[in-house]
């Protein structure tokens, strides 16, 4: 069941994903990275371009969200994620320039499922991303 878990993509294929970051160049390459594993990825450049897409698609499955964005943060984000009462549960993993100490639990206490440093390696998001998917 483990080398399932980690070794195929067919808990990734036909999943939505929505990839939240300001800058365009990251949406395209994380894009990229996801549709080759048969995912369907929405994007928002902002936190109020988020939220709407939230509410308006309700079979979104997980969502990468940039923390270092202008106006609205990705934390100040997640929490809006999670004052929704239908996203809860919602696994949302943190993406973030900022690798210093204490930013992973500065994430997980603003909602966040879990959480990646940036540049992110395809590999150990894919794997973050079976995990929370598998269900």
């Amino acid at each position: 069941m483990l080398e399932r878990l980690y070794e195929t993509d067919t808990v990734l294929a036909g999943k939505k994903v929505l990839v939240v970051d300001d800058d365009v160049r990251n949406i395209f390459a994380l894009t990229s990275v996801l549709e080759l594993q048969n995912m369907t990825v929405l994007s928002a450049e902002n936190a109020d371009g988020a939220l709407q897409i939230l509410r308006a698609t309700p079979d979104i499955d997980c969502v990468l969200m940039d923390i270092m964005m202008p106006e609205t943060d990705g934390y100040a984000t997640i929490r809006a994620i999670r004052g929704i009462p239908e996203r809860t549960s919602l696994p949302v993993i943190a993406l973030t320039a900022k690798a210093m100490k204490g930013d992973r639990e500065k994430c997980l206490q603003a909602g966040a499922s879990d959480y990646i440093a940036k540049p992110i390696n395809t590999e150990q998001l894919l794997s973050l991303l079976r995990v929370w998917l598998h269900r």
